[in-house]
C-alpha cells in the first residue's frame, strides 16, 4: 500500500508539472506587448522616452508623474526663450521711446493754453483706470521679478533679501490679481461704445496721429492709438487674467500640459502686455504736453481738446455748452 500510495503522489506531482509547463508560456505571452501592432504609435512611444512615472496611493493620480519630456522643453523656454523674448520687448521699447523723445521732444501745445478747461473724464472713470493702473504696475514688477529677479536682482541685494521680496511679490501678485481683473472688465464696459474702429482712424494713422510733424488729425473721444491701448487691455489683461488663475488654481481644469501651456500663454503675453504700456505711460506723461490732466484733475485746457480731439470738443460743446474757465486763469 505505501508503494502505491507514492506512486499516487509521483503521478500527480508529474501531471501538475506538465500543466505548468504548457500553461506558463501562453500566459507570459498573453502579457507581452507586441510593437508592431497598430496600436503602438511611433509618437507614443517618443513621448514616452524618458519619463519617469509611478504609482501613489493619493486621490491625485497625476501626482505619480516625476518627469516627463515636455517639462525639459518647458523649462528651456522659461529660463532662455522667454529672457529673451521679454529682454527684447521691454528693453527695445524703452530704446524706441528714448529715442524718439530725443528726436521729437514733447508734443506741446501749438496755440498755447486758453485758460478754458472742459471735462474729459469723470470721478468714477478716473477710478477705474487708476485702480487698473496701480496693480498694472505692482503685478509687472512681481511678474518680472519670477523671470529676470534670479540673474539681475539676486546678484545685486543677496539671497537673503531676495527671498524675502520674491515673498511678498508673489503674494501681491496673487492678492492684486482680482481688483485688476474687475479693473479690466469695468474698462472694457465703459469705453466699448468709444473704442470701435471706425474710417477715420486709418485716417489718424495715415497723418501720424500728431506725434509726427505738426499735423493734428481729427479724432473723437479716443483716437487710434487710444483705441489700440484699449483693446491690448482688454484682450492681453483678459489673457492674463484667465491664465494666471488657471495657474494659481493648479490642475483645477487641466493636466501639467496645460498648465504649461497656460504658463507660456501668461508669460508672452504679460511682457508683450508691459511693452505696449510702457508708450502708453511715455504718452500719457513726457510725452504730450497736458495729456496728463486728462486721468489727474479729470479736465484739459480747450485748446488741447481742439488740437488733438476736435471732433469730440464739437460734440461735447454742442451737447453741454461753452467750456468753463479754468480756475487759475479766473484768478
Amino acid at each position: 500500500m505505501a508503494s502505491f500510495g507514492r506512486f499516487i503522489r509521483l503521478g500527480v506531482g508529474a501531471w501538475a508539472l506538465l500543466l505548468l509547463v504548457i500553461v506558463a508560456p501562453a500566459s507570459s505571452g498573453a502579457q507581452q506587448v507586441n510593437p508592431t501592432a497598430s496600436s503602438v504609435k511611433e509618437q507614443q512611444l517618443l513621448q514616452e522616452l524618458n519619463r519617469i512615472q509611478g504609482r501613489v496611493s493619493i486621490p491625485d493620480q497625476r501626482s505619480g508623474v516625476l518627469e516627463q519630456p515636455q517639462g525639459r522643453e518647458w523649462r528651456e523656454f522659461r529660463n532662455v526663450t522667454l529672457r529673451w523674448i521679454g529682454g527684447v520687448a521691454i528693453v527695445g521699447m524703452l530704446a524706441v521711446l528714448v529715442i524718439f523723445y530725443l528726436t521729437r521732444g514733447m508734443v506741446r501745445l501749438e496755440s498755447g493754453r486758453s485758460g478754458r478747461t472742459i471735462v474729459r473724464f469723470n470721478m468714477f472713470e478716473r477710478f477705474v483706470h487708476w485702480m487698473s493702473a496701480t496693480c498694472f504696475i505692482i503685478l509687472a514688477i512681481s511678474g518680472l521679478n519670477i523671470t529676470f529677479g534670479r540673474p539681475l536682482l539676486l546678484p545685486l541685494i543677496g539671497f537673503e533679501a531676495f527671498s524675502e521680496w520674491s515673498q511678498w511679490a508673489k503674494y501681491a501678485h496673487n492678492y492684486l490679481s482680482f481688483p485688476f481683473t474687475i479693473g479690466v472688465v469695468l474698462i472694457f464696459l465703459v469705453w466699448l461704445g468709444n473704442n470701435i474702429p471706425s474710417k477715420l482712424d486709418v485716417e489718424w494713422i495715415k497723418r501720424g496721429g500728431g506725434l509726427i510733424g505738426h499735423d493734428h488729425p481729427p479724432a473723437r473721444r479716443f483716437n487710434a492709438g487710444q483705441k489700440g491701448i484699449y483693446w491690448i487691455v482688454v484682450i492681453g489683461g483678459g489673457l492674463v487674467a484667465a491664465t494666471g488663475y488657471v495657474l494659481m488654481f493648479p490642475f483645477y481644469t487641466t493636466g501639467i500640459e496645460g498648465m504649461q501651456m497656460a504658463q507660456i500663454v501668461h508669460s508672452i503675453v504679460a511682457v508683450l502686455f508691459v511693452a505696449a504700456m510702457l508708450a502708453h505711460i511715455y504718452i500719457g506723461t513726457i510725452g504730450m504736453e497736458g495729456a496728463f490732466e486728462a486721468m489727474g484733475s479729470g479736465e484739459v485746457d480747450v485748446n488741447w481738446a481742439r488740437e488733438h480731439h476736435s471732433l469730440w470738443l464739437d460734440e461735447e460743446t454742442s451737447r453741454t455748452g461753452q467750456p468753463r474757465r479754468a480756475a487759475s486763469a479766473a484768478e
